[in-house]
């Protein structure tokens, strides 16, 4: 008995040194007891002024015929909407419309702001500027809040009894059905996650090796490939709100 809890506390020891293994060097800020990536929060912040002075010029004016950056902010919010729309269904989608759109509006500004700005001729004392979504940290964020946001739909729109899609259509599927949302965050945030990074990462060897035309074709593909996963991200967050206020046996 002595000798397992010995080793129980062994075992402990090792998971917990490597949870602390970093890849990496950042910029550390410490906030408390924690310590966050700066360079992350710098871009964030910055993502995040670029969207809300993208909206406030496209709104400022607003007319009954709508010109020039209007035509395009109410363009956008109908391909927004409609991607809510598609996902959720006609009768529930407006009260997640804003949670949808500003998920792809983050995520698209994120993945732009790296493939487009060399953040790399910018020194930090640690670490590196770069896209929001290069760190694993914010994408695990992103899908964690999808994964509240349909929980919170499932449970206030079917009460309690949103749980019994967990034993549907048989009780032997109980924990398939568990694993799937824990799969579905995983999936969400490691997607994101590695396909930004391979980005960046090709973008920057073909600018080392030919620093002069071929990485431009390289970036307007990546600039592509980030749009798709901003849509992917946000198509897939609705899919998931949408299957939980419709219920599992509905769905089926």
């Amino acid at each position: 008995m002595y000798q397992d809890s010995i080793d129980c506390i062994n075992c402990t020891s090792t998971f917990i040194h490597i949870s602390s293994v970093e890849v990496g060097q950042h910029l550390y800020w410490q906030l408390g007891n924690y310590q966050v990536h700066g360079q992350v929060f710098i871009v964030t912040w910055l993502v995040m002024l670029s969207l809300l002075s993208v909206a406030f010029v496209g709104t400022r004016n607003l007319q009954r015929i709508p010109k020039d950056s209007q035509n395009f902010m109410e363009y956008l919010l109908e391909f927004l909407q409609d991607i809510a729309k598609n996902q959720i269904g006609e009768h529930e989608y407006r009260a997640w419309v804003p949670y949808v759109s500003t998920i792809f509006l983050f995520i698209l500004g994120s993945n732009w702001a790296g493939a487009l700005i060399p953040w790399k001729l910018i020194q930090l004392p640690e670490g590196e500027l770069a896209a929001p979504t290069n760190d694993i940290n914010t994408t695990v964020a992103l899908a964690l809040m999808t994964s509240f946001a349909y929980f919170y739909a499932g449970l206030r729109k079917n009460g309690l009894g949103y749980f019994s899609r967990y034993i549907e259509p048989t009780p032997v599927l109980l924990p398939i059905n568990i694993l799937e949302d824990f799969t579905k965050p995983l999936s969400l945030s490691f997607r994101l996650f590695g396909n930004v990074l391979a980005d960046e990462l090709v973008v920057s060897v073909f600018t080392l090796l030919v620093p002069i035309l071929i990485p431009l074709p390289v970036m307007i593909l990546g600039l592509f490939a980030s749009s798709i996963q901003a849509l992917i991200f946000s198509t897939l967050s609705a899919a998931y709100i949408g299957e939980a206020i419709e219920g599992h046996g509905e769905h089926e």
